[in-house]
Formats: structure tokens, C-alpha cells, sequence
């Protein structure tokens, strides 16, 4: 029988703490083999765990899993991922400091009962012949117009970037994450989600790393997944998911073609109307992963296989991430990620979701400096004393933690919060956690 820890690292990620649980009034540690009979025990009795990264303990709840990850999983409640002591494996950021905030419990919604996710796209994962696809999703103005209700391809692949727990940098992550890593947290976060009506781990392609010996291998399996996406005569046909990284958008003998890093074999077709609204919706991603080799391109898109075998993509979203796979969307946001990274900080990476870009967020939480986390943010021209929930003043209101910001149409880059050392308590997380 196997356990899952809900929010803690990765154990190919080493660095991260584990966790300890409160069970029917036993303490457990992650990793003990009387952990999962404790577990199967307190879902049977209906009783709930709690988390003891804090003294008091934070409350979680435990899903049955059914499929390749049989088992049960221990997940924090709804909600309640601030109430965890920063360095818990359950920690999130407040929710009011991201884009996550406006999604969670509309577009977003997490059933307790069975540990499923369902989740509320704005975009669709069909096509009928002959009718011309909506315009690439990701553009601030698409996001808006579902008041948050909705997904968008961009917010989507937040989520799941999120989940895949690759927003969190620990010292200890250095040199250890790679596209295999990046790919089986991916999957993993996958699991569990429903689109559509659809299991969103079926629709989703996520690239294997490449190996020469194993190419016919890789190029099986890669073809018996997109025969879901073949399109048929007289149907509509079914759209996968793809997230990889670019190695190169240009033209091709007609229309463009995208190639994708671990699919040499293969490019993805662009028609022309798609690639010039990339230039104009994405200028700002593309720019600053032309301005450093450093820099990696995320994408996420739907697209459809041909009766012929070619993969066409329908619509698209772009994504800059840094060498260590953290999202950033400016040479701000990159300034300050390299400055946290080289000096060996512990932090978790705030993503925009369907927030229009001139919406303050906070672009990093550090998980170094005990509770409340600071929040650091980068402060838009404008935007510094706005009153409304778009304004910094406000943002930081709501969060009721410690901030940092940095002007830098005004002023360099002030000093960090000082990292000070602190000894840990007795019932804080242990090493050894489990992980989704």
C-alpha cells in the first residue's frame, strides 16, 4: 500500500523537509512503515490528520487513489496552504498574492472526498472541420474576459507548473532538475484532474528525453498516444495537450513549424494566422528568451494529428523559464530569480494566471525566514499606492505578510530580507517525505 504526501519535494529533488502527521493522536513521520496502516485506518474511521509543521498542527484529509497510483494520498485542505509553516512540504503562498487566488474554488475546484481536481478550461479540446480555431489563448485581454471563472491555456499551464511543485527552488534542487525531472513532476501533477468530463493526465503530451538508442522506442509510444488526436471523417476531432520546451519557431515550405526539444523527428505545424498573432501577443516572451541562451521556452498547446500523421497546433501559450525551470515573464522577474538562486535562498515562484500584467502579484514568497513568509514584489509603474485590488497597498493588505518591493522604473534593487538563522521545534517536519 502506498502513501503520498501532498505538497512535499520531489525525492529525486533532495533538500526539502518531509513531513510528520498527528494520527489518531500518534505522531507519524513520512517514510515509517506504520505510516500507511495509520493512514488506511483514519480514511476508514473518517478521521483527519494534521499536519505538525506548526505546534498546533494545521488540519489535512485523506483520498483513496485509485489506477497506476493506488494508494492513499495525505493532502492539506482547500485553502489552507498559507496556515503551514513556510518550510512545510504543504506550504503555499497566500492565494490573494498570485493569480492563483481568482481561480481557486471557481475555475479550480478540489473534491475532499476524492481527491480529484476539476478543472474549468476557457478553451476548447475539439475541432470540427472546417471551422476556423479562437485566437491563441494566453493574451491578457482573453484571460480577463472569463472574470477568473475559466482557465486559459496560459493559466493551465501555471497550474500545472504549480502542482509539478516546480515554482519552489530549494539551495539542495541545484543541478538536480533536468527536462526527465521537469516531465515526471508534470505527469505526476496530471494525475488526478478532470477536464471536460476527461481525465486531463489521457489528453496531455509531455516530451521523453531523447536517446538515440531509444529512439524507435520513444517514437512508438509517442505515436500509439496522439492516436487519440487522428482526426476521422465526420468527427470532431479530439484535441491532446502539449507542454514542451522550443528550440526553434520558423518558416517552412508552407505555412511555419515548431520544434520541440526531445522530438527531433517530428515538428508541429503552425498556419500563418497563428504565427503572426504569436508576434504580436507574445513579443515580450519571445524577446527575453532571444535576449540570454540561458533562458528556456516553455510552451503549452492544443493540437490535433492529421489523417497523414502531421501535428498541427490550434492554439498556443508561451512561457520563459529560467536555467532551474522557474517561470519568469521579464528581465525583472529574471534579475531578481538569479539574485534569490546565487545566493542560495529558499523560495517558491508566484505565477500570474489570468491576471492582467499591469495586476500586482508577488513574484517570489520566501520560505527561509519562518511565518509569515516575506512576500517580494515587483512594482509596475503606476501601480505602487493604487487603491483597489490592483494596487500594492492593497495586495499586501489582504496577505497580512511581511513585503518587500522593488521599483525599478525608480530605484536598483534594494537589499534582500536578511536570512537569519533559527532553530527548528520539536514537532517541525522531518526529513524523508513522499511525494505525488
Amino acid at each position: 500500500m502506498k502513501v503520498l504526501a501532498s505538497g512535499g519535494h520531489h525525492a529525486d529533488e533532495p533538500g526539502g523537509h518531509g513531513a510528520a502527521y498527528l494520527i489518531g493522536g500518534q505522531r507519524f513521520e513520512a517514510g515509517t512503515p506504520r505510516l500507511a496502516e495509520a493512514v488506511a485506518e483514519a480514511h476508514a474511521a473518517r478521521q483527519r490528520p494534521r499536519c505538525l509543521c506548526l505546534a498546533e498542527g494545521v488540519e489535512m484529509y485523506i483520498a483513496r487513489l485509485a489506477g497506476t497510483q493506488e494508494g492513499y494520498v495525505v493532502k492539506r485542505m482547500p485553502g489552507t496552504g498559507s496556515q503551514h509553516a513556510p518550510d512545510c512540504p504543504a506550504y503555499e503562498p497566500p492565494p490573494e498574492a498570485t493569480g492563483l487566488g481568482q481561480v481557486l474554488g471557481s475555475a479550480i475546484s478540489e473534491d475532499p472526498a476524492t481527491g480529484e481536481t476539476t478543472l474549468k478550461l476557457d478553451f476548447p479540446l475539439s475541432k470540427i472541420a472546417g471551422r476556423a480555431t479562437a485566437p491563441a489563448a494566453g493574451g491578457d485581454s482573453d484571460s480577463v474576459a472569463s472574470g477568473g471563472t475559466r482557465l486559459s491555456l496560459r493559466a493551465l499551464l501555471h497550474y500545472l507548473w504549480d502542482q509539478a511543485e516546480l515554482t519552489r527552488w530549494h539551495p539542495g534542487f541545484a543541478g538536480k532538475r533536468n527536462w526527465g525531472t521537469v516531465r515526471s513532476h508534470l505527469l505526476r501533477a496530471a494525475e488526478h484532474k478532470v477536464a471536460r468530463g476527461d481525465a486531463l493526465r489521457g489528453r496531455l503530451y509531455v516530451p521523453e528525453m531523447f536517446s538515440v538508442e531509444e529512439r524507435d522506442a520513444i517514437n512508438a509510444r509517442r505515436l500509439a498516444q496522439w492516436q487519440h488526436a487522428v482526426a476521422a471523417p465526420g468527427r470532431p476531432q479530439q484535441l491532446m495537450l502539449l507542454i514542451g520546451e522550443v528550440k526553434e519557431i520558423v518558416p517552412a515550405r508552407y505555412g511555419y513549424r515548431c520544434v520541440i526539444k526531445h522530438v527531433p523527428d517530428q515538428a508541429f505545424a503552425i498556419d500563418e494566422p497563428l504565427y503572426r498573432r504569436l508576434g504580436r501577443r507574445f513579443d515580450a516572451e519571445l524577446a527575453l528568451w532571444g535576449s540570454a541562451d540561458s533562458v528556456h521556452l516553455v510552451t503549452i498547446a492544443t493540437f490535433g494529428v492529421s489523417e497523414a500523421g502531421i501535428p498541427a497546433i490550434a492554439e498556443m501559450s508561451l512561457m520563459p523559464v529560467t536555467p532551474q525551470w522557474l517561470p519568469i515573464e521579464d528581465s525583472f522577474e529574471r534579475q531578481l530569480v538569479e539574485r534569490l538562486v546565487a545566493q542560495g535562498r529558499s523560495f517558491i515562484k508566484g505565477l500570474r494566471y489570468n491576471l492582467r500584467r499591469d495586476q500586482c502579484l508577488a513574484t517570489a514568497t520566501l520560505t527561509d525566514m519562518g511565518s509569515p513568509g516575506p512576500l517580494l514584489f515587483i512594482v509596475p509603474r503606476g501601480l505602487d499606492g493604487m487603491a483597489g485590488p490592483e494596487g500594492l497597498r492593497d495586495v499586501i493588505g489582504r496577505c497580512e505578510a511581511p513585503a518587500w518591493a522593488w521599483r525599478p522604473a525608480s530605484e536598483g534593487m534594494p537589499q534582500l530580507p536578511v536570512l537569519a538563522q533559527r532553530e527548528r521545534k520539536p514537532s517541525a517536519t522531518v526529513s524523508c517525505a513522499a511525494s505525488p
